[in-house]
């Protein structure tokens, strides 16, 4: 196995491990704005990772240019898509649960 394999290896797994996690905080998040966290910023991550492993495994041709361009789609739409969502949600009065302990 290359160099190339390997790191594409390693970053595959790590996208799959930030995708999997952001899952299971949707799952087991207890209100609306921290389970939009959760399905923002490691599933961004997680397929940034995954898409960086399939350039690296893809090579300089034009397939690695067109996941380049899917990637850079993707910074921009899902940060402000969960943005938008959480925005929404606040003007129509979603609050934060308070903490039980207290």
């Amino acid at each position: 196995m290359s160099v190339i394999e390997i790191s594409s290896g390693v970053l595959l797994a790590l996208g799959t491990f930030f995708c999997v996690t952001g899952g299971i905080g949707l799952l087991r998040l207890p209100d609306f704005y921290s389970r939009a966290h959760a399905g923002g910023l490691p599933d961004t991550l997680g397929a940034t990772l995954i898409l960086a492993g399939l350039v690296l495994l893809a090579g300089p041709n034009l397939i690695a240019v067109k996941l380049v361009m899917v990637g850079v789609l993707l910074h921009v739409t899902s940060p402000t898509g969960v943005h938008a969502l959480a925005k929404a949600a606040y003007s129509r009065g979603v609050r934060a649960e308070e903490d039980s302990s207290e």
